[in-house]
């Protein structure tokens, strides 16, 4: 998972804590190498994860699903491996997922994020509004944004070189505002927050001088939704999905959104498509004189 598909660390901690749990599970049942595994005992195990036990909690379908994966993929390998007979999970599937639609914000509501975002005119606060402005303006990830380093972005040319799962790069455009921003974060902000450090290339520091983190830089957005009274949830997805739903409603084709977002398929994208449809039904009901009886 590390070496061949370059996962996160954060999805292999995920998965080493599933393993480990299910090891746990084989072993009280008198499982201890994996050619003893049946089917029948794979099968239990996700009966345990919806049911809970003494031990554990009762899981969501969406961590059931993770969990399946992991052991789906560690038969699968055992046994591409030589190291048992067959595969046991071959015929296991994860549970199916209820379609959740991703909540976008309103521009105007955006805006007032991103307005409270740079209040004062600190350093963190230049540090902030150039952060979600960047985050908004090329729909990046939290984690790829804070992964960003001072040479990853190219204001004359209006670009950004992310880093996305599995290590995937992509260049995405960036628009004037973002540029403005983080242009104004480099030359009035940085510095400050550097001397405070060891020196590193990371393009945002926290108060420290290192780099800042996901939940800091979560914090970030959460903080100016608050300051900008926003009352619709807000998460660290918020503003790509807003970045997406913004670009689909403005007319840009779905393939072109999918390469900015860096999705590996374009049924990942399509969802936003669904949202832009509800956006056009709920328009319709309201304005049409034939839509209502």
């Amino acid at each position: 998972m590390s070496v061949e598909r370059g996962l996160a660390a954060n999805t292999l901690l995920s998965y080493r804590r599933d393993l480990r749990r299910y090891a746990d599970f084989l072993t009280a049942r008198g499982v201890t190498e994996p050619r003893q595994v049946v089917p029948e005992d794979v099968t239990a195990f996700l009966l345990c994860l919806r049911e809970g036990d003494d031990e554990h909690r009762p899981l969501g379908s969406s961590s059931v699903a993770r969990t399946v994966v992991a052991v789906r993929g560690f038969h699968k390998f055992t046994h591409r491996e030589g190291l048992t007979p067959d595969d046991p999970a071959r015929d296991v599937r994860p549970p199916a997922l209820p379609r959740r639609l991703p909540k976008a914000l309103p521009v105007a509501d955006v805006e007032r994020i991103l307005e409270a975002a740079g209040t004062g005119g600190t350093p963190l606060a230049l540090r902030d509004r150039a952060l979600l402005e960047l985050l908004y303006g090329t729909g990046a990830r939290i984690s790829e944004a804070v992964g960003l380093d001072v040479d990853d972005i190219d204001l004359d040319a209006g670009t950004v070189l992310l880093r996305g799962k599995g290590g995937k790069e992509r260049v995405v455009p960036v628009g004037s505002y973002a540029c403005e921003a983080v242009a104004a974060y480099q030359v009035r902000a940085r510095p400050a927050l550097a001397s405070a450090g060891r020196g590193t290339p990371a393009l945002f520091l926290n108060a420290r001088g290192g780099r800042l983190s996901r939940q800091s830089a979560w914090t970030v957005l959460r903080n100016a939704a608050e300051r900008a009274q926003v009352r619709a949830e807000v998460s660290p997805h918020t503003l790509r999905h807003s970045f997406a739903t913004h670009l689909l409603d403005g007319g840009a084709d779905v393939r072109v959104v999918q390469e900015l977002l860096g999705h590996a398929s374009v049924t990942t994208t399509q969802v936003y498509t669904l949202v832009t449809v509800d956006k056009l039904r709920e328009v319709y009901a309201a304005t049409h004189p034939r839509a209502r009886a």
